[in-house]
């Protein structure tokens, strides 16, 4: 009987300790996390873009203060409306006492891994096989980390109902995997999609690129590692160009090129005074592309009452003073099977927030195109904390992704790229198959 007490005694210790030391792990894990979530941030594009390109605030070492930009607020979706200019102060003062036994953040702003005039072809490949070892553990990493719903909360603002089965990417050639995104659509509206909506008749009547085909195509993102690339020659070469929201060229030549043939503007772009939408020259004489997110689920009737940016207005009166302009809106319906397709074929759970740009601009061009060299997506050895080229900004966010599915997306990108690793990470572009020549059957 003795015996039979002291073991229910030491059961039940048993229990009571390991309670405490799985709700201290979660704990600890906890605020590592926030540790790796704050960051430091200055542009004022920043603030504009505050969703589509970044998931946290400035930090300081114990409190801060922060200035928080107009967030729109999706009236379905949340309660609660940060106004702009508002002010808060969060106080962070129970942090476990043990040291973060994480590994150390990705290394940024290196030029180690860059190979040198003066490397031997064996330096250089080993420089490479290096860097991209480094950068493809930390997309996982990432990719993991937003996979984690302990990390991430149940946040889902805009209903995502997913009800396929995910796969792995891995498992699939990337002939299969490019198979399986053309069959995926992404269309513009037309004129049929939107009704007797007043939007219709400024609705193009020719769909995007009629009858249009292109050899070489370059997607050019916004990144800071652009910089001091040398890759104006090499962008301009192609056949088409792709920039995002208000990247400029004018003073960037060397670096970005001159050439733009369309441009992909996010909602808030087109919608926020300080962008100039109506005025600007950087909008006008070249093919656009405007995208607002909607419900996963809502009809097109439905974000037509309530788009998350109403950009409709500043897009009719565009097309009102540009009759021959080529100004086109995406289906929202359709940037959700997009997200589909990527939850397909990922092992995790994804984000429950729309592709980004780039990928969007991606399944966008290739039916258009022999290949889409995307420059500077998936990071080179110039990755820099630094958020875009044209802007002094330090955000790691920007590369790495916090809002959109950007780690599951850029490691699928570099599956499907046929480009050899040099011109990958050393050059900074990859290379995409377009779905011309592509034999699916």
């Amino acid at each position: 009987m003795r015996a039979l007490a002291v073991s229910i005694w030491i059961f039940v210790n048993l229990v009571f300790f390991g309670m405490c030391g799985y709700m201290y792990l979660l704990w600890s894990q906890y605020w590592m996390f926030m540790d790796r979530q704050t960051g430091t941030s200055t542009s004022t594009y920043d603030q504009q873009i505050y969703f589509y390109n970044r998931g946290y605030l400035p930090n300081s070492s114990i409190c801060y203060s922060v200035n928080v930009p107009e967030v729109k607020s999706r009236k379905k979706h949340s309660a609660v409306i940060i106004k702009e200019n508002a002010t808060f102060t969060v106080v962070k003062n129970s942090k476990p006492r043990f040291p973060n036994l994480q590994p150390k953040d990705f290394e940024l702003d290196s030029e180690r891994f860059s190979c040198l005039k003066n490397d031997s072809y064996r330096e250089c490949d080993k420089k490479t096989s290096e860097f991209k070892e480094n950068i493809l553990k930390e997309l996982r990493k990432v990719f993991t980390d937003e996979s984690n719903i302990l990390r991430t909360g149940k946040e889902n603002p805009y209903n995502v109902n997913y009800r396929g089965s995910r796969g792995n990417f891995m498992e699939k050639s990337p002939k299969e995997l490019l198979c399986l995104l053309k069959e995926t659509s992404l269309k513009t509206l037309r004129r049929s999609d939107v009704g007797n909506h007043p939007l219709r008749d400024f609705i193009p009547k020719r769909a995007l690129f009629e009858n249009k085909r292109f050899n070489s195509c370059a997607i050019i993102a916004s990144a800071g590692s652009l910089k001091n690339s040398n890759l104006g020659s090499f962008i301009d070469s192609h056949d088409l160009v792709m920039r995002f929201n208000n990247a400029p060229t004018k003073g960037f030549e060397v670096d970005v090129g001159r050439k733009t043939t369309i441009r992909l503007l996010n909602s808030q772009v087109v919608t926020k005074p300080q962008f100039n939408f109506l005025t600007s020259t950087m909008y006008k004489n070249v093919t656009l592309v405007m995208w607002d997110p909607s419900n996963y689920t809502s009809f097109i009737s439905d974000w037509l009452d309530h788009p998350e940016f109403n950009l409709f207005m500043n897009y009719m009166a565009f097309r009102k003073n540009d009759q021959k302009s080529r100004a086109f809106l995406m289906n929202p319906q359709t940037i959700w099977n997009v997200w589909d397709f990527l939850q397909d074929n990922s092992p995790s759970r994804l984000r429950r927030n729309p592709p980004s740009s780039g990928f969007l601009g991606l399944k966008l061009l290739l039916p258009f195109c022999n290949f889409v060299d995307v420059v500077e997506y998936v990071p080179s050895v110039r990755v820099t904390r630094r958020c875009h080229y044209y802007d002094p900004e330090d955000n790691p966010s920007c590369t790495f992704g916090v809002w959109h599915p950007l780690a599951a997306e850029k490691l699928l990108t570099f599956f499907i790229n046929y480009a050899s690793d040099n011109e990958v990470f050393q050059k900074g572009y990859v290379r995409i198959a377009g779905f011309k020549n592509m034999d699916c059957s």
